[in-house]
């Protein structure tokens, strides 16, 4: 193969990060050499993601960026993979000529030999490689871990819940789950490694297992990643309420291991709206559920994402979940405008909301969340709390850095630490010392 340096870019959520990896270490083990600079790259890498409008943007815009390395010489191959070409494969590759391959979600672990191809100067144009999304990795698909001390462990691939406003399913097929022996397989392949925190991802975590033989519950897998070695940490994050059971709930409580932490996708609190969505579950169900968690797992951390200005969200429905997100505290949240998208239901429905209303109604909830976030946080100081540290700052007063049981990289917030000797991956016992609206300082202590 007439080339030796890759990069890639890899865009949006955690499991397209692992996507990613997989296709990092299925180039390297062909030969080639993955840098981190795309100026030195013979053939660079794109990653896509197309859950919503603003992901479209920056994956376009990132490929255009990448693809001036070509125009300059330095970069042989531009690749454009994941979830933007199996959606809009045909009509990328008539608008995108800078562009050499697009690989669906489901076609890039034979990158390799499309690379062949490209190699061999055959036929004209891009190359189209957009099948079925039908891949499902398992713990025989190499991977190279880009995370330092915590690894994302995707245990199931694809969707089948349908909402109404999202492309999931047709970017990413039917959910699939892994069999449980193969995702333990895998887990210990990352503790090999030296993750310290397991991070279990999938598009509806609590939905694993009903699609497998016997069908295996998500509590039963998490007291086997509870036995092994190495992993002092593991997190759940897109855990559907639906399915958050009482037997999930009372391991969390009783494992060690077990962060108490939960994001949990509500996405609206208003019947009406929750049910033109499609989402499963009402206004009083999400509400009892969320009681339960708080009784059962005292303590507990509680993320989740929201939708404004979904179609027909009239001002009165938006006012119901302005003062839910007040009433429930949630520690952490996310808060989307709606995207009208192609091919769903939600895109042909009357009552489009402006967009400037969206804005101005997402800028409501933040606001308010900001200030229940400084008020939460604001209660840790003088708590205990073990931090994982990530790495080293540039300040001399907290000269490291890290997170704490109740803060997941990359969407929460961080912790500064005061301390005179700490190596990244150390886990150690620290005091809140001050607080802001995300971030937290702390000092070590003594055991």
């Amino acid at each position: 193969m007439n080339r030796k340096n890759v990069y890639i870019l890899s865009l949006g959520c955690p499991k397209n990060l692992v996507d990613s990896e997989v296709l990092s270490a299925l180039l390297a083990r062909s030969g080639l050499h993955i840098t981190d600079r795309p100026d030195r790259a013979d053939t660079i890498v794109v990653n896509t993601c197309a859950f919503i409008l603003p992901a479209r943007e920056e994956s376009i815009e990132e490929i255009l960026r990448m693809a001036a390395w070509k125009k300059k010489g330095h970069c042989r191959s531009l690749v454009v993979a994941g979830c933007l070409p199996q959606r809009y494969g045909a009509e990328l590759a008539r608008e995108l000529p800078e562009v050499d391959l697009f690989l669906g979600t489901g076609d890039f672990p034979e990158i390799l030999a499309h690379l062949e191809l490209l190699d061999k100067g055959r036929g004209k144009g891009p190359l189209l490689r957009v099948g079925d999304p039908s891949f499902l990795m398992d713990a025989t698909t190499p991977r190279t871990v880009s995370t330092a001390f915590y690894g994302y462990l995707k245990i199931a691939e694809g969707c089948s819940n349908c909402c109404a406003y999202c492309v999931i399913p047709s970017i990413r097929g039917p959910f699939r789950s892994r069999p449980m022996a193969d995702v333990v397989a895998e887990a210990e392949r990352l503790a090999a490694g030296g993750t310290r925190e397991l991070i279990l991802i999938a598009q509806d975590t609590t939905a694993w297992g009903r699609d497998l033989r016997g069908r295996p519950t998500l509590n039963g897998l998490i007291k086997r990643l509870c036995n092994l070695e190495g992993p002092r940490w593991i997190r759940l994050l897109y855990a559907y309420p639906k399915n958050i059971t009482a037997e999930l709930l009372s391991t969390m409580a009783a494992e060690e291991k077990v962060c108490r932490y939960l994001d949990i996708p509500v996405q609206h609190i208003d019947d009406k709206v929750l049910k033109a969505m499609n989402r499963k579950g009402t206004s009083a169900f999400i509400r009892k559920k969320i009681a339960e968690i708080r009784e059962a797992v005292p303590g507990i951390a509680l993320r989740t994402s929201l939708i404004v200005g979904f179609p027909g969200e009239t001002e009165e429905q938006f006012e119901g979940l302005l003062r839910f997100v007040q009433e429930t505290r949630f520690e952490s949240l996310g808060v989307f405008t709606y995207s009208p998208e192609e091919g769903t239901k939600a895109a042909e429905m009357p009552g489009q909301v402006p967009e400037a209303e969206k804005v101005r109604r997402q800028g409501l909830i933040m606001e308010t969340q900001s200030a229940i976030s400084d008020e939460i946080n604001l209660t840790r100081m003088g708590a205990l709390d073990e931090v994982l540290i990530e790495g080293k700052t540039d300040r001399t007063d907290f000269p490291f850095w890290g997170r704490t049981r109740f803060q997941a990289p990359e969407i929460d917030g961080i912790t500064y630490v005061r301390a005179k000797k700490l190596a990244p991956g150390d886990i150690v016992r620290c005091k809140i010392t001050a607080a802001e609206i995300y971030d937290l300082y702390a000092e070590t202590v003594g055991d």
